[in-house]
């Protein structure tokens, strides 16, 4: 799937994968390539500075550490980015359910008179 059809639900994913616990960034590469099914295999040129965006906003923080020689930056959400979550789950649902009745269905609605 393209980084593209993404436009405007990647920082709800983030926000969802970060919602199970901290990671850093390849992991949460990892982690959407997982849950996705291959789907989602979206190249650092894209998570980064969602990530980035997320945390200027307050929706996520981060912390340096060093591992295996190698620093890493890892993400945790925050309580404005839990907020922030619900209200895209909220907005997905409402979305979603709006598109559904248009392209779930295998009867066409009636035009009105």
């Amino acid at each position: 799937m393209k980084a593209q059809a993404l436009h405007g639900h990647l920082d709800a994913l983030l926000l969802a994968v970060l919602e199970q616990g901290a990671l850093h960034g390849y992991a949460i590469i990892e982690a959407l390539r997982a849950r996705s099914d291959g789907q989602l295999d979206l190249p650092t040129g894209t998570i980064y500075p969602a990530l980035r965006r997320l945390e200027r906003a307050g929706h996520v923080a981060s912390t340096w550490s060093t591992v295996n020689g190698r620093e890493r930056r890892t993400y945790q959400l925050t309580d404005a980015g839990r907020r922030a979550l619900a209200g895209e789950r909220s907005g997905w649902r409402e979305f979603s359910s709006t598109v559904g009745r248009f392209l779930d269905t295998d009867t066409p609605p009636t035009a009105p008179a």
